[in-house]
């Protein structure tokens, strides 16, 4: 790391009025299951900030080791508990502030996917089911890409069951395609189901986080509802979009209109190839 850049940022940041220096941050990545590597960030952020005091007398205030801590998606994954994560990093804050003679700043830690990730399913409906004999069966659903990009962004995979025949034996595979014209919208290869048909309902699980935050409009469909469900109760927490939602901030220019369009068609010529 180069402690040059680090210093100037830090500096600049100390003389402008407007902004309050508080810290330092670091985000390690995501869907991690080992806490080796925030002990490592710790180790090398403390030295930032002993570095930090003596170069410009700046007491580091709030240190956010950002997030990432892992959770289930499919067979591999193997998530810990919250305190895995949570004593390895206060401990090491601890102990490496401690050996510099610094105080300990205030921690933050963002674990938003390892609270709400798992709480999450996302139901589709089945449509056409696309049998391509010696292949593969293609089934597909009333979303996709727009309401869950990952799979299509970074490969990222979940598990599913038809959750109107979840007590039926799984009698074939299947890849679930979303309702885009796009090649890479595709939400789960070669899941295994029982006889799917039209109008089975799937359920893919563990859609809480990065789901719905991430979703759009693409190919002008609207954004699916969300409801919450708790202790035998149900509530609708998002509603449902419909087109006039998609259209209701587009507006015709006043030169379109249909007497003044009129005019300007007069005035061009269009030539048919």
């Amino acid at each position: 790391m180069d402690l040059d850049i680090i210093t100037d940022a830090v500096k600049r940041a100390m003389e402008y009025s407007h902004i309050e220096m508080m810290g330092f941050h670091f985000h390690l990545g995501s869907q991690l299951f080992e806490n080796d590597i925030y002990v490592l960030g710790i180790q090398n952020i403390v030295k930032i900030m002993k570095e930090m005091k003596d170069r410009l007398g700046f007491a580091t205030k709030e240190f956010n080791v950002g997030g990432g801590f892992g959770i289930y998606y499919t067979e591999p994954d193997q998530p810990k508990p919250l305190k895995f994560f949570l004593d390895a990093i206060m401990t090491t804050a601890k102990d490496e502030c401690s050996k510099s003679g610094l105080e300990m700043p205030k921690i933050i830690i963002e674990p938003g996917r390892w609270i709400v990730g798992e709480a999450g399913i996302t139901l589709y409906t089945v449509g056409t089911v696309k049998e391509i004999p010696g292949i593969r069966t293609y089934v597909s659903v009333d979303g996709g890409l727009p309401d869950n990009p990952r799979p299509a962004l970074y490969s990222a995979k979940y598990e599913a069951v038809v959750a109107n025949k979840a007590d039926q034996p799984l009698e074939q595979t299947v890849t679930i395609a979303g309702k885009c014209c796009e090649t890479g919208d595709i939400l789960i290869w070669d899941l295994k189901v029982p006889k799917v048909e039209p109008g089975d309902i799937l359920a893919v699980l563990h859609t809480g986080a990065y789901n719905y935050s991430m979703a759009s409009n693409y190919n002008r469909i609207p954004k699916p509802a969300v409801v919450l469900v708790s202790d035998g109760k149900a509530g609708v927490i998002v509603e449902r979009e419909s087109y006039e939602d998609l259209l209701r901030k587009e507006r015709i220019p006043q030169y379109l209109m249909k007497g003044e369009m009129e005019s300007s068609i007069e005035k061009c010529a269009i030539t048919i190839l």
